[in-house]
């Protein structure tokens, strides 16, 4: 029998299990694959928390992985066993030895990324793509600020606008994180324990301001990404970390130079596949160029998933935690 992470209750760490579940054979449109690698990634706990419920309960859990395809169903032609494939926009499920996924949503993965760097980037590194090519696109000369400068999101964000020639002013909790941030394309850090980050935005622009603030923080630091915007400028409220944002008076946007604020997903960038593959090729690109680096600073066995959970939500990890299969 397979193993899985299964939650029959929403709420804290403790109510993932790891038992038995029967895969079957995959249907018209599916593949069966078998994982080698999963990523964990926030949203994984608003999901276990019923923050963002699952369609059911029980439930599966996880949309980011990489493994091998075992069977394809009826229908599928551009994936056979044997190739290692990945994915990070995926109907829950990741979190077990294998499962059956709808074939489309998967990735082939080019021979230079290795199946544990994948699970690593897949629905962070997308995440990055939609939010810095589509939602605002980053140009060289722009000044932008992203918020958990150093988490899994925050590491891959900052590499690539570098890239791309922006100049990045990323928040952080500790002179720890400030340092990783910085090894990873942040031109300017900002502890915010001990600084206001918007008298620095504002000291560091030189009064300009930034045209975007990429924010996954949410309740702690939205009201703030405002007061750091140039008019017209875009948040693109991604998370919330610390909790739900506030009702929004829109007054307040035009009181404030016009602004705009988005609450994007992945889900809806992603969600026609021929858009999920654009994406990807793009995210590829960068990866096996070199010019993005793929950090996976923390391995758990997946039957302990309730603990990473628990580091996770304390801000013990940085860049991306991959559990191994």
């Amino acid at each position: 029998m397979t193993h899985a992470i299964r939650f029959h209750k929403t709420g804290g760490p403790e109510v993932l299990v790891w038992e038995e579940v029967n895969v079957g054979k995959p249907g018209a449109g599916e593949a069966r694959i078998r994982h080698t690698a999963v990523g964990l990634n926030f949203v994984d706990i608003y999901n276990r928390s019923g923050l963002y419920p699952p369609p059911q309960l029980p439930s599966g859990l996880g949309g980011e992985g990489a493994g091998v395809v075992e069977e394809v169903g009826p229908g599928v032609t551009d994936l056979k066993p044997g190739d290692r494939v990945a994915y990070g926009a995926a109907p829950l499920g990741a979190y077990a030895e294998a499962r059956l996924i709808p074939a489309e949503r998967l990735l082939k993965l080019p021979a230079g990324i290795d199946d544990k760097t994948a699970a690593a980037m897949m629905l962070k590194g997308l995440t990055v793509q939609y939010l810095i090519r589509q939602t605002y696109r980053v140009k060289a000369g722009d000044t932008i600020l992203l918020h958990a400068a150093a988490g899994g999101v925050g590491l891959i964000l900052s590499q690539w606008a570098k890239h791309l020639g922006a100049t990045v002013i990323g928040t952080v909790g500790n002179d720890e994180k400030a340092a990783l941030a910085k090894a990873h394309g942040c031109a300017h850090t900002i502890v915010y324990t001990r600084e206001d980050f918007v008298k620095r935005v504002d000291e560091i622009t030189g009064g300009k301001k930034v045209p975007v603030v990429y924010d996954s923080v949410g309740k702690d630091t939205f009201l703030k990404s405002l007061d750091c915007l140039a008019p017209l400028g875009v948040v693109a409220l991604f998370g919330q970390s610390s909790g739900g944002v506030e009702p929004l008076n829109l007054g307040i946007l035009a009181q404030k130079g016009s602004l705009y604020v988005t609450r994007p997903t992945l889900n809806t960038y992603a969600a026609k596949a021929e858009n999920l593959h654009a994406m990807a090729k793009e995210l590829f690109e960068v990866v096996t160029s070199g010019a993005v680096k793929i950090n996976v600073n923390q391995t758990y066995p997946l039957k302990d998933a309730a603990e990473a959970h628990a580091d996770l939500a304390a801000r013990k990890t940085t860049g991306s935690t991959v559990f191994l299969v």
